[in-house]
């Protein structure tokens, strides 16, 4: 009988106990059958209303040899100050992660394969709009129906944005990009200080391109108000019009479950950017490369 995971709230506190917990001697060889003890069978995560919270909840039923395994899910910055400290003391890590994020070109890391799919095909990062946004702000909505770019442009961003914050990085990005910027905006008129309200999540991927859509839309004419919410809130939101636009949604597999809960009252636009990639991470040092190569808890 499979051992019942768990989805557990840690503090800051308890993630220094679980670093601890993982000891620094021949930590780097994590191929050995005691690397689930080292981590405490844990899978250290982010937000608990994150797609990928619940993804890897899925997987967890889905991988027999995760029975006893828990998701501790904290945030963003929580798992990130884990994994900094982990790679400094060259220690093991299990990790969800993705890409684009900075953390890829800070760290040398992998994604552990997954036989089972669970995590999906990579992903396309989408523009969706409220009902009839488009008859009210034809030039906003060209605009962002416009809008595509690729994963490098963000992460750069994003790792410019360690030093510096994301306006700033943004804007400097807007100013190395114009051409791709006037290619969004070419031919389309100026707004006349609309007030639009641009949906967004707390992670540091989606706040690089709402920085930069601020930007351009506010540059052609519009009173932009960035709204940065959990993601069911946002599609929730944008069901009920209180939001007006977001190039924030990953599909189909991240928040696919919101999609079709209120896909019927939302404007699905398209792809914004291609090649997003979701799963479990581990730094390159460890001697293991599959999520079926974790033991179960004895």
């Amino acid at each position: 009988m499979k051992m019942t995971k768990s989805i557990k709230l840690v503090s800051l506190a308890s993630a220094s106990l679980l670093l601890a917990a993982c000891g620094s001697d021949d930590s780097a060889d994590s191929g050995d059958e005691k690397l689930g003890e080292k981590l405490n069978y844990t899978i250290t995560g982010i937000e608990p209303g994150a797609g990928i919270t619940a993804t890897t909840e899925r997987a967890l039923e889905e991988y027999d040899n995760l029975d006893g395994w828990e998701l501790e899910t904290s945030s963003t910055a929580g798992m990130m100050g884990q994994l900094d400290s982990a790679i400094d003391n060259e220690e093991p890590l299990v990790i969800t992660g993705w890409t684009p994020h900075y953390m890829f070109e800070q760290y040398d890391l992998k994604f552990l394969e997954d036989p089972e799919g669970v995590y999906g095909e990579p992903e396309f990062v989408h523009t969706m709009a409220r009902e009839g946004f488009e008859s009210d702000m034809p030039e906003a909505y060209a605009i962002m129906d416009n809008f595509s770019w690729e994963v490098e442009d963000m992460q750069g961003i994003m790792l410019a944005a360690q030093d510096m914050d994301f306006d700033e990085a943004a804007s400097n990005w807007v100013e190395e990009n114009q051409d791709m910027v006037d290619s969004w905006t070419e031919g389309i008129d100026e707004g006349d200080g609309q007030e639009l309200e641009l949906g967004s999540y707390p992670w540091d991927s989606e706040r690089a391109s709402s920085a930069v859509l601020s930007q351009v839309l506010s540059d052609h004419g519009f009173d932009v108000t960035v709204n940065t919410v959990d993601p069911s809130i946002l599609f929730q939101a944008l069901a009920q019009g209180e939001v007006d636009v977001t190039a924030a949604p990953w599909l189909p597999t991240t928040q696919g479950a919101y999609l079709e809960e209120y896909g019927d009252d939302i404007v699905d636009m398209g792809p914004n950017m291609e090649g997003t990639v979701i799963g479990v991470v581990v730094p390159e040092y460890m001697d293991i490369d599959s999520i079926a190569d974790l033991k179960p808890a004895e």
